[in-house]
C-alpha cells in the first residue's frame, strides 16, 4: 500500500515523503532517506556548496525546452561520477520533475532562471532534487494510462527508491527523488 505521509524533519517543518510505510525494508529507507536529506534543508543544495563537492546544480529558465537540459545535465554528471547505472533512471526522473515544476509551480516565459536541480552524491545514495518558488506541494493524480499528462508522480516512484518534497523558508520548495547508487567495484 502507498500512502503519503508527513514526518517531521525539524520541530517547525515537515518533510512530506512517500513510500509504504508497513515494509521493514521501507521504514529503513526512511530513517535513511532522512539522514541523507537532513543537509539538503541545511544549504547543501546552495550553489556555492555544490561546487565545492560531490553536488551539481544547474539553474533552468521557464522553457519547455529546459527539460532536454535537465536531462543531459544528469547524465553527464552521472558519467563524471561513474555512475552511467543510474542514467536511465534518473534522467527520466529529473525530466519528471522539472516538467511538473515547469507545468504546475512556475509560468512559462518567467523571466530569469526559476527551476533548479540539483544532484547529490553521498556514499550509496544519489538524490535528485527540483527546487521552484512555488510554496505548493506536488500531487498525484489518479492513474490514467489514456491521458497525455498525469503519470509523472507515479514514474518517479516507480524509478527512485523513494521521493517526497520539502517547503523551503520564505518560498519555494525543494521536490527529491533518492537513488541507491551501485556499491565499489
Amino acid at each position: 500500500m502507498q500512502m503519503h505521509v508527513q514526518t517531521p524533519l525539524h520541530d517547525e517543518v515537515p518533510i512530506h515523503e512517500h513510500g509504504d510505510r508497513a515494509d521493514t525494508p521501507g521504514a529503513r529507507m526512511r530513517q535513511e532517506a532522512q539522514a541523507v536529506l537532513e543537509p539538503l534543508w541545511q544549504g547543501v543544495l546552495s550553489p556555492d556548496r555544490l561546487a565545492a563537492g560531490d553536488g551539481a546544480t544547474c539553474e533552468l529558465p521557464a522553457l519547455y525546452e529546459s527539460v532536454r537540459e535537465a536531462r543531459r545535465f544528469t547524465r553527464t554528471t552521472l558519467q563524471r561520477w561513474d555512475l552511467s547505472t543510474l542514467c536511465e533512471s534518473m534522467e527520466l526522473v529529473a525530466s519528471e520533475l522539472v516538467t511538473n515544476a515547469l507545468r504546475y509551480a512556475v509560468p512559462v516565459g518567467t523571466p530569469g532562471a526559476p527551476v533548479r536541480l540539483s544532484l547529490v552524491r553521498w556514499t550509496y545514495r544519489v538524490v535528485c532534487a527540483v527546487r521552484d518558488p512555488s510554496a505548493a506541494g506536488p500531487v498525484p493524480k489518479d492513474p490514467d494510462f489514456v491521458a497525455e499528462t498525469g503519470r509523472g508522480l507515479h514514474l518517479v516512484e516507480s524509478f527512485s527508491e523513494h521521493w517526497g518534497w520539502h517547503p523551503l523558508a520564505g518560498a519555494g520548495k525543494v521536490v527529491w527523488a533518492l537513488f541507491m547508487a551501485p556499491g565499489p567495484r
